[in-house]
């Protein structure tokens, strides 16, 4: 028998069956041995150590007491019923455990001269303390030696209990599967990594992250757990940039000529912060190098990406090939479309724009532009890469929030050339240093880490929602110097279940405070039909209304550098991505904004931290950082959704350390054997096989 045994179907193993097997394969994922063996605990309890009752307080979330109990009545009737008990401890002192059900099995079970292990979470009522619905068994040897470990808590769900797949029923299960697969368990790890790391072995890890000896078992377990897992990801990735750099030929862009020259001398009005300068710098030498530039550009909204984005789609012009920028959205495409042809202007440079409301008439104008090559920049959305748009010469691809597009859909606009065009892929969203190593970590990485001269950092202010004539003053003040101000709103309609105002209730709300002939609102939301949204919004950029009242459609895609307030409404409701992404949407002209976050006055400790996160600070990757550690990588960046991040027991919010070691590991092991192919590193490169055989190679569609 070999490892094979690991992928028996989890049908087979003893206590699940047909039943439970489906509930476990839909529940949980676990359709076979070796799911269930790496389905690891959450969270564990210390049964290693007993308390005294005089010990307890209130934020412990479990004790174990050793004691005698005594005084079990019954109160109530019928539905009411409840059973209590005393338990008194050695040292004389006592709590009350309470059974609201399932006890009539137990009156009559306790003995009177029977010491018991009582494990529970404590409650107190006035000022004693209870435990309701207790674990209870006699004291023995094996119940001691049993209970003098930490015990695994894993995940569950409703469907699963119902069918006695709870956290101990689960324990079970994993508990009746090592014995059979641990001799089948093989080392994944060289034995030279493992004794420079002191790394505790693969069956020794696995066993005690399920049933941890003690405490420092555990930690070891889960270290070199945390470390394969980071380590594979690393190594995979590593290679996949390896194997581009070496194998993968780009367009060699020898020229900086008349069109990159022209803009910088007589269309750019200000100088370059020194960021963008070396952002640059950096592009330049990718195509020069003979390989195809993959870069990720990073920097917050306003760094002056787009900027960079031109100059390098110049370059590309200089040395004879077309570029294209693909945006998400119909709105942000056509921002783009207008800010680069304001940038162009006077360079003879046709610029088109081509996005799913473009006409018949255009699509087919520009296709025969860009087949003769006589069209140089195309901007768009998805519609880019659709078969009947053939570039003559694509020579650089730009991808803004590239995030927002699925893969098929970026593999399709990399292929448009024979040798891969370059690709810059731009994102406003900052992204915390682990996130990019894991996700983004076979791309080159730069980051605009200046805002342009002149800009002000905006000022961010908490109010409570008592305090809201104060706002509407302040709003005055800046609308009689001539600004103009956002108000957002987390919702359209009105919830019965959140407490929070609704957009029409703000809107009218705004109106009256806010009346005609002095003042014009917009209102745009995400109900309303694209023309008339684009009219609101088009009133609110030419200075028609001095307020536009809005939900989230306005976080990306609407600049007007006279908006100098964003006043976020039930702010405690926005995760702090999305507060930072709205922030951004002031702060771009050369006057002081402002950003106002009103809440209510009952704020959880996580919506308390948001708040002063983004009170304390602009910085981006500060806010990033931050958001990893309140929500967890997996929700960011719609990694959950891609499957990026199928991370079972590392922690990219927690585990930096470990993801630097291994990716440094990982680097030093591809300098020497950049194949795997060294007999050491042999069970190295089927692992890497093994787990990554079924995934897309990211680096070649950025």
């Amino acid at each position: 028998m070999s490892s094979d045994i690991l992928k028996t179907p989890i049908e087979y193993l003893k206590g699940v069956g047909p039943q439970r097997a489906d509930l476990l394969k839909k529940e949980i994922q676990v359709f076979c041995f070796e799911d269930l063996l790496h389905f690891y605990p959450f969270r564990y309890i210390d049964r290693s150590r007993f308390y005294t009752v005089s010990e307890i307080t209130e934020d412990m979330p479990y004790v174990q007491i050793r004691g005698y109990i005594s005084n079990i009545q019954l109160h109530g009737h019928r539905r009411t019923t409840r059973m209590t008990a005393t338990l008194t401890d050695q040292k004389g002192s006592s709590l009350e455990l309470i059974w609201f059900n399932g006890f009539k099995w137990l009156k009559g079970k306790f003995l009177h001269d029977q010491e018991y292990i009582v494990f529970g979470r404590p409650g107190l009522f006035g000022r004693k303390y209870n435990i309701a619905h207790p674990e209870v068994e006699p004291v023995s040897p094996d119940a001691i030696n049993q209970k003098s470990a930490m015990q695994p808590v894993y995940n569950s769900t409703e469907k699963l209990k119902s069918k006695g797949l709870d956290s101990r029923g689960i324990s079970k299960l994993i508990k009746n599967l090592i014995p059979q697969v641990k001799d089948y368990i093989n080392e994944i790890l060289p034995q030279y990594l493992r004794d420079e790391l002191r790394l505790m072995n693969i069956r020794q890890a696995l066993y005690n992250v399920h049933f941890p000896e003690n405490a420092h078992f555990l930690a070891r377990a889960r270290a070199r757990l945390k470390f394969d897992e980071l380590f594979y990801i690393q190594l995979n990735i590593l290679r996949i940039k390896h194997l581009r750099t070496t194998e993968s030929h780009g367009q060699i862009f020898k020229n900086v000529g008349e069109h990159f020259n022209n803009f910088y001398h007589n269309n750019l009005s200000f100088e370059l912060t020194g960021a963008q300068k070396r952002v640059v710098k950096e592009i330049r030498n990718d195509t020069l190098s003979g390989k195809q530039m993959n870069r990720l550009l990073q920097g917050d909204v306003g760094s002056g990406k787009t900027i960079v984005a031109v100059m390098s789609m110049l370059i590309a012009l200089d040395n004879g090939f077309q570029a294209c920028l693909m945006a998400p959205t119909e709105v942000l495409a056509n921002q783009h479309y207008e800010s680069v042809t304001q940038m162009l202007k006077g360079l003879n440079i046709e610029v088109r724009l081509l996005t799913g409301s473009s006409k018949k008439s255009e699509r087919k104008e520009i296709a025969a532009k860009l087949t003769d090559g006589s069209l140089k920049i195309l901007i768009g959305t998805h519609a880019l890469i659709e078969d009947t748009v053939v570039f003559q010469n694509l020579g650089m691809v730009v991808i803004d929030e590239q995030h927002r597009f699925g893969v098929a859909q970026r593999a399709k606009l990399w292929k448009k050339n024979i040798i891969p065009p370059h690709v810059l892929v731009m994102t406003a969203t900052p992204i915390p240093r682990t996130l990019a190593m894991t996700l983004y970590g076979d791309l080159d990485i730069s980051v605009i880490d200046e805002l342009p001269p002149g800009r002000k950092p905006i000022k961010t202010i908490h109010q409570y929602d008592s305090n809201r004539l104060k706002v509407f003053g302040f709003m005055r003040d800046q609308i009689k110097q001539g600004r103009q101000i956002y108000v957002v709103y987390p919702l359209i309609e009105e919830s019965e279940k959140l407490d929070l105002k609704d957009l029409q209730d703000g809107y009218d709300s705004i109106v009256r405070a806010f009346p005609l002939p002095e003042y014009a609102v917009s209102i745009v939301h995400g109900k309303m039909k694209s023309q008339d949204k684009d009219y609101e919004m088009q009133r609110f950029v030419r200075g028609e209304t001095q307020i536009m009242v809005a939900t989230t459609v306005i976080e990306v895609g609407i600049n007007v550098p006279n908006a100098s307030v964003m006043v976020i409404e039930s702010a405690e409701r926005f995760g702090l991505s999305q507060l930072h992404q709205l922030r951004g949407r002031v702060g771009r002209g050369a006057d002081q904004s402002w950003c106002i976050l009103m809440t209510g006055v009952k704020l959880s400790n996580e919506a308390k931290k948001r708040i002063q996160t983004m009170v304390g600070t602009n910085d981006g990757f500060v806010i990033a950082e931050t958001d990893m550690q309140l929500r967890g990588p997996g929700d960011m960046h719609g990694t959950q959704q891609s499957g990026i991040l199928d991370l079972k027991i590392a922690d990219l919010s927690k585990d930096e350390k470990i993801l630097k070691y291994a990716r440094q590991k990982a680097l030093e092991i591809l300098e020497k054997d950049p194949d795997l192919k060294l007999a050491e590193n042999k069970a190295m490169a089927a692992h890497v096989n093994k787990l990554f055989r079924h995934k897309v190679v990211w680096s070649k569609i950025s």
